[in-house]
């Protein structure tokens, strides 16, 4: 039993880790500079933006990765993304305004997501210092009540980014294939076959919050076994 379950484990590991290295690999295989797109992926980003009628929302860089923030109303792109004309950085771009179309057109889905994060976030800051603080108390008061609210509080913790990460995944997959995609096929800048690239960059995007909501279902399975033990 102790030989599946490690097999298991294993499998697991691979199944989210491999997302990773595949996306990497594919984003970094088209993040060289094109010899024919105008304009930089920050520039791509305005022209859509102003092309489905959304002024409000603003493009800035960002180190902390690209994503759109539904509350500043801002699409933000890394200095890679944001500066060159890649096709990486295009179809980045094209991603990232797909979710400020979702918002502009009040996507439900979007809606609900960026409520749960909120309060998702809200919950973590609580929960960490609970979780310092709990141990702390153990020691002083030696109660299994407080032993037994430590481990709620992560479960609560961890269940919270199980959901958070299913419900993130079918967004993502909405404002890649349903947003960016037919804003890349109309736009006539990109061949045949840098459409097809396009698709596979964002599939590999895709596959990564797939391993993400694994991730999250991996971590509520530990905290499972822990209060079981």
């Amino acid at each position: 039993m102790n030989i599946l379950l490690l097999v298991a484990i294993a499998l697991v590991a691979v199944a989210l880790y491999i997302p990773q290295w595949h996306t990497r690999r594919i984003l970094a295989q088209f993040s060289q500079p094109h010899p024919t797109l105008p304009g930089t992926g920050a520039h791509y980003a305005e022209h859509l933006l102003k092309s489905q009628g959304i002024h409000h929302v603003r493009v800035e860089e960002t180190p902390d990765g690209d994503h759109y923030d539904p509350t500043a109303k801002v699409v933000r792109l890394s200095p890679a993304n944001f500066h060159t004309n890649s096709l990486t950085a295009i179809v980045t771009a094209a991603h990232e305004v797909g979710h400020a179309i979702q918002d502009a057109q009040g996507y439900e889905p979007l809606q609900r997501r960026t409520e749960m994060v909120t309060r998702a976030q809200g919950f973590a800051r609580f929960s960490g210092f609970a979780l310092i603080a709990l141990p702390v108390l153990l020691v002083v008061v030696h109660s299994p009540i407080l032993a037994a609210l430590a481990f709620a509080i992560g479960f609560v913790s961890q269940f919270g980014g199980v959901l958070v990460s299913i419900t993130t995944l079918p967004v993502e997959l909405d404002a890649s294939f349903k947003r960016a995609m037919p804003l890349l096929e109309q736009g006539g800048l990109l061949s045949p076959k840098e459409l097809y690239n396009a698709k596979r960059i964002l599939r590999a995007c895709a596959m990564t919050y797939v391993a993400g909501s694994l991730s999250s279902l991996l971590n509520l399975w530990k905290w499972m076994k822990a209060i079981k033990r």
